[in-house]
């Protein structure tokens, strides 16, 4: 073997075993979040937008700093002391689901974006997009897409570490992965036909 494809082996192997630890030691405890750090909250969820308005005003509200809750390892803050309430109640009815990762995401295996600002609420579910076209590719086959992405969070998502499922499921493409080229040519198909 040529010493120079031997040394990039070499450093491509030690980089994954790196990759693989940090993602492990990130997701230690509580299965993959997507969460963000502002001021003293490390393991902040939505980016701050409180878990319960998206239920009960239908807006998506930035929760305060000084209002805030933590539920399975991970900090939600919320817009007033009622919906802290709301929330600790039934934290698993406002929780995100997957993760708060983008749902189109999770179609692939891929727990990748999630913006608090673009969802929708599914069957009583708080569901996170990556933005709007993330959002549009999902809805527009949504039964079948919560299907599939109820089956990768269960099957392989949920208990991995986050940063190596992604890579992992980048590499290694799902039967029925989709560029995003290709999803917009059908979005487009799909709005022509419905007009």
């Amino acid at each position: 073997m040529n010493i120079f494809l031997r040394s990039y082996l070499h450093v491509g192997l030690a980089a994954l075993g790196l990759l693989l630890l940090a993602s492990c030691a990130s997701n230690a405890n509580n299965g993959p979040y997507n969460v963000s750090s502002e001021g003293g909250d490390i393991r902040l969820m939505l980016n701050g937008f409180d878990p319960v308005a998206y239920q009960v005003s239908s807006k998506h509200i930035r929760g305060l700093a000084t209002i805030k809750a933590e539920h399975d390892g991970v900090t939600y803050r919320f817009e007033n002391e009622a919906n802290k309430e709301t929330f600790l109640k039934e934290p698993d009815r406002f929780a995100p689901e997957y993760g708060g990762f983008c749902a189109n995401g999770i179609i692939y295996g891929i727990p990748w974006g999630g913006d608090g600002d673009t969802w929708k609420i599914i069957n009583g579910k708080l569901y996170i997009f990556g933005g709007q076209q993330s959002k549009n590719y999902f809805v527009m086959a949504e039964a079948a897409n919560l299907k599939l992405a109820d089956q990768y969070w269960q099957a392989e998502v949920k208990a991995s570490a986050a940063l190596f499922q992604r890579y992992k499921r980048l590499i290694f493409r799902v039967p029925h992965y989709q560029s995003g080229s290709q999803l917009e040519a059908e979005f487009k198909q799909s709005s022509t036909t419905k007009q």
